[in-house]
């Protein structure tokens, strides 16, 4: 396999104030491979979000570099940025971050529509996707008619429905309960394996650590462990 993903000593320094200095990051170098099913580890404060932020254009790292699909990302204009977090990464929040005032169908075509993807494109699209997440039932609901597990589900369906090269997921499990965590989980191994997208989970969710067959576990924003699942 081709490197897909690419860091290469990405550090990230913060300052709260002028006198003080936070360093986040300490120069990762790592080499993610198209396809693979990653999370990244550690405890509050390891840099599990800082990293994902920085390789999905959202902050930019004090140094170093991320290149995605041959694209290095460092050092592009916020436009064009802006442009790539649309068209190739999809973004999964522990938050949601649903549009309320949208369906969980208005939801997961936002990204599309955005793209300019014609209607009915959209609506095949979604009703393909929200088939495999088992939400059709609910493409009509708003946000808040929705369950908390049932809300992440359309985000993850928001996340890949415009077929994006990489998803990025920041602690997705944190606000459901464990049944509901589980079937995330078990429903983005099977989003991995049949579209074949690049998923980058951050977690300190024992049960999603267990199912990654790539873990990263990060202390004091470096790496502490690096090791993948040997192919049966």
């Amino acid at each position: 396999m081709n490197e897909f993903l690419e860091i290469k000593q990405v550090g990230k320094h913060f300052y709260p104030d002028k006198e003080v200095e936070v360093v986040a990051l300490h120069d990762i170098t790592l080499e993610i491979h198209k396809g693979e099913f990653v999370v990244f580890s550690g405890p509050s404060g390891s840099g599990k979000t800082t990293l994902l932020n920085c390789i999905g254009g959202l902050d930019l790292p004090t140094r170093g570099t991320v290149t995605l699909d041959g694209i290095q990302l460092t050092g592009l204009s916020e436009k064009r940025l802006s442009i790539i977090r649309r068209d190739h990464i999809g973004f999964v929040f522990q938050a949601y971050n649903l549009l309320p005032v949208l369906t969980a169908m208005e939801n997961i075509e936002y990204v599309m529509r955005l793209q300019g993807v014609s209607g009915e494109r959209c609506a095949k699209r979604c009703l393909e996707v929200a088939g495999k997440l088992g939400i059709e039932t609910l493409l009509n609901k708003l946000p808040h008619q929705l369950s908390g597990g049932q809300q992440q589900r359309v985000a993850v369906a928001r996340a890949v429905a415009s077929t994006p090269k990489l998803i990025l997921a920041d602690e997705p499990t944190a606000n459901l309960d464990s049944k509901s965590a589980s079937a995330l989980i078990d429903m983005m191994q099977k989003l991995n394996e049949e579209e074949g997208v690049t998923i980058l989970f951050s977690s300190h969710d024992p049960m999603v650590i267990e199912k990654a067959r790539h873990s990263i576990i990060l202390k004091d924003g470096r790496i502490l462990s690096d090791s993948k699942q040997c192919s049966v």
